[in-house]
């Protein structure tokens, strides 16, 4: 039988200015330890630290520009189009467009 997620639980974020993260899928709002589903929600001038991801990461840009530095570089990911980066690659996310990004992960 199909379950009814009401509503997503909000999550503390890393970085340098408040994100929004609402997640719906994990291990808070779920309990669901091997996958997670979130809607972020960051402003112009957002960075977090440095990350090795212990799991593949599917990032979707729904709005406004992320930008990915990574071992190899830097790339932006912009509205409509998304990012697949796995597990022990180092990233770091931030949008430093004024107008901020909204993105699923």
């Amino acid at each position: 039988m199909p379950q009814l997620i009401e509503r997503p639980t909000r999550i503390e974020s890393a970085g340098n200015k408040p994100k929004i993260i609402d997640e719906y899928v994990g291990r808070v709002n779920t309990k669901e330890a091997t996958l997670s589903i979130a809607k972020m929600q960051s402003p112009g001038g957002w960075v977090e630290p440095g990350q090795r991801p212990a799991f593949d990461e599917y990032t979707v840009v729904l709005a406004g520009t992320l930008t990915v530095k990574h071992e190899g570089g830097t790339m932006t990911v912009r509205a409509g189009q998304g990012l697949l980066t796995r597990a022990g690659e180092w990233i770091q996310y931030s949008t430093p467009d004024p107008s901020g990004a909204e993105y699923v992960a």
